[in-house]
C-alpha cells in the first residue's frame, strides 16, 4: 500500500507539473515574439537578424556568447574590436541601455533602450536566433 501511495503521489506531481512546463514554454514563446517585434522597431534599421539580409551593422544571428568585434568582414571600430568583451546577456543589456557609456569610441549611434522589460524581450529574441555554441569564438 505504501508503495502504491508513493507511485500515486509521484504521478500526481508529474501530471501537475505539465501545465507549469506548458505555461513556461508559452511565456517564452510570447517573449521571443515580442522581442522580434521590438527588434524590428528598435534594431532592424541597422542590424539584420542574419547574414541573408543586408544591414549597415553586423548581423546579430548567433550574437549571444560571441566575442565583440568578431563577425568576419565587418569594419568594426577599434574600441569594439579591441574590447575583449563577450556578448553575454548582461553585456548586451548594458549596450542596449547606453552603448556610448558602456564603450566609448564605437561607431554605433546611442541606442538608449532603458526599459528592462523591452531589453528582456529583445534578449529573448537574440537568444532564440543564437543557434551555435560561441564559446570557442569567445576565447
Amino acid at each position: 500500500m505504501h508503495r502504491f501511495c508513493s507511485i500515486l503521489c509521484a504521478a500526481v506531481t508529474a501530471v501537475s507539473a505539465v501545465p507549469a512546463i506548458a505555461a513556461d514554454s508559452t511565456f517564452e514563446a510570447v517573449k521571443v515574439t515580442a522581442g522580434e517585434t521590438l527588434f524590428q522597431a528598435e534594431c532592424r534599421r541597422c542590424h539584420s537578424p542574419d547574414a541573408d539580409h543586408d544591414s549597415y551593422g553586423p548581423p546579430l544571428e548567433n550574437i549571444v556568447g560571441r566575442a565583440a568585434g568578431s563577425y568576419q568582414d565587418y569594419d568594426y571600430s577599434t574600441a569594439l574590436e579591441a574590447s575583449g568583451i563577450v556578448w553575454t546577456p548582461a553585456a548586451l543589456r548594458a549596450w542596449m541601455e547606453d552603448n556610448d557609456g558602456f564603450m566609448p569610441g564605437t561607431k554605433m549611434r546611442h541606442v538608449g533602450i532603458e526599459d528592462r522589460t523591452v531589453q528582456d524581450f529583445i534578449l529573448a529574441y537574440l537568444t532564440s536566433i543564437t543557434t551555435q555554441d560561441n564559446s570557442a569564438i569567445s576565447e
